[in-house]
């Protein structure tokens, strides 16, 4: 099993790094497989809601920037970490633009356990960690917690790994989405089926 943690800071190795570093160690303590995606520093385009995706066998069709080469990778993995700074109490601009793309042209989602971490100095982590974990709930993924909301405090990487309790929390979170994707994997091995899907009924509130 595979989990993927897409780095939404332009920082590579900052602070979101280092929260995400110590939740993919924890994963890789338990046996599950990581890879930490970095999305960049270049602009990153907005989703345009063109819809061409359904005709690229989900890709996106700018193919200029980090978002493809995530989507192929997410294909092949069991589950997600969403790691931004804070800017402005949201997000990232680069990870929101990311992620628009990235969950409008993906169909590889569902039922895949998801997290989102936030970084930040002092205020704003949770407007921003609300804002991430949206993407989940309407993807139908399941959404893996910690003992504390995912975030960690501190301007540079060493004051962030001072933030023992933030830490401790990044830790947890790695042993609790590596015992959910352990109950999913057994689940399917004894033969619990996905839930049926319906045929999906959208409401236009204006006629």
């Amino acid at each position: 099993m595979k989990v993927l943690l897409i780095n939404g800071s332009p920082k590579a190795n900052g602070c979101t790094y280092t929260a995400l570093t110590e939740v993919a160690k924890e994963l890789e303590n338990n046996g599950i497989e990581t890879e930490i995606f970095h999305v960049g520093n270049k602009p990153i385009r907005g989703c345009m809601a063109c819809g061409g995706c359904s005709k690229t066998d989900g890709l996106c069709v700018f193919d200029d920037d980090s978002v493809n080469i995530a989507l192929k990778k997410a294909k092949d993995v069991d589950g997600f970490v969403f790691g931004s700074p804070v800017h402005y109490a949201s997000a990232s601009g680069q990870i929101t633009s990311f992620l628009d793309r990235f969950f409008y042209a993906g169909n590889v989602f569902q039922y895949k356990p998801g997290a989102a971490i936030v970084s930040c100095r002092r205020g704003g982590s949770t407007a921003a960690f609300e804002q991430l974990n949206k993407y989940f709930t309407i993807s139908n993924m399941p959404i893996v917690s910690s003992q504390y909301w995912n975030m960690v405090h501190g301007n540079t990487p060493e004051e962030v790994r001072q933030d023992l309790e933030g830490m401790q929390t990044m830790k947890t979170l790695g042993k609790n989405m590596a015992w959910l994707l352990n109950c999913i994997h057994a689940g399917k091995e004894s033969g619990v089926k996905l839930p049926e899907k319906e045929t999906r009924a959208v409401t236009n509130f204006i006629r």
